[in-house]
């Protein structure tokens, strides 16, 4: 099992919570990582968030996200590339070293090109983070989600990808969610050992009532998630494990209520 000192709550598993509740709140309960998104940041603005940080004791995992790679033409795409270089310096000024990369869905229903546009992406990218100390984890997502949020939707995918760079500012982020039914994860999790930037942990739960904000908390649904974090530690990953639960169940419940449950089904399932 995985100990409390490895808890990193996402922003968006406690949505319900402003900024100050949520680090008021896991202050209050010993979690020691919280994992930031750049819209709520946005919300309270960076430097208070900052400032917000200093004394809590409390880390930040990553932040989400950078990516979005595709464009519809060079004015989007120059667009994309000034935002993704805003996302590392907010990543930089937070004290995080990983930018998790949501690549972005199929731009002119040509889905070749878009991932052609997702490795120049990160080559534009790569350079500049790694000046700024900033690491790039690329977060395959489930192959639902190809049209409209990431055209990578294998962890075989975003390896190619990382041993063509082979470079240490570029990883992949593993969620469960994400990567579970996949025949050949534990075989990709073990070629990309020394490069994986964050563990991200939840459940499948069935029938699945949503796409998106359906996520099940850990333990109430069918995935391996201990088996799964048993094999990215073996493939030398010791780090923050986010709990990252897009639900609107766990969205209505109180705030301290739904981390207090996070923390319990961390601490059995996790």
């Amino acid at each position: 099992m995985a100990s409390i000192d490895r808890l990193s709550i996402n922003q968006y598993t406690l949505r319900q919570w402003t900024l100050p509740e949520l680090l008021q709140g896991c202050s209050s309960e010993d979690v020691p990582w919280v994992a930031l998104w750049r819209d709520k940041v946005a919300e309270t603005g960076l430097k208070e968030t900052v400032k917000l940080l200093e004394g809590t004791g409390l880390r930040v995992s990553s932040l989400c996200r950078g990516g979005f790679f595709p464009a519809a033409g060079p004015e989007q795409e120059s667009s994309n590339r000034a935002e993704n270089r805003r996302a590392v310096d907010e990543a930089a000024a937070l004290g995080t070293d990983t930018l998790v990369l949501v690549c972005g869905g199929v731009v002119g229903r040509d889905l070749d090109r878009s991932r052609r546009m997702v490795e120049e992406g990160i080559a534009d990218l790569l350079p500049f983070a790694t000046a700024t100390g900033v690491k790039l984890g690329i977060e395959p997502l489930h192959p639902m989600f190809a049209a409209d949020r990431s055209v990578i939707v294998s962890l075989r995918q975003a390896n190619r990808i990382v041993e063509a760079f082979s470079h240490p500012h570029l990883g992949v982020v593993i969620d469960v969610y994400h990567v579970w039914w996949d025949p050949e994860v534990y075989a990709e999790v073990t070629r990309v050992a020394g490069h994986i930037l964050g563990f991200h942990v939840n459940d499948w739960i069935v029938p699945l009532p949503d796409v998106l904000n359906g996520r099940g908390m850990m333990g109430d649904g069918v995935i391996e998630i201990e088996r799964l974090r048993a094999a990215v530690e073996r493939a030398g990953y010791g780090g923050p494990i986010e709990v990252e639960i897009f639900n609107e169940q766990l969205w209505r419940a109180p705030g301290i209520d739904a981390l207090r449950l996070v923390k319990e089904r961390f601490l059995r399932f996790v």
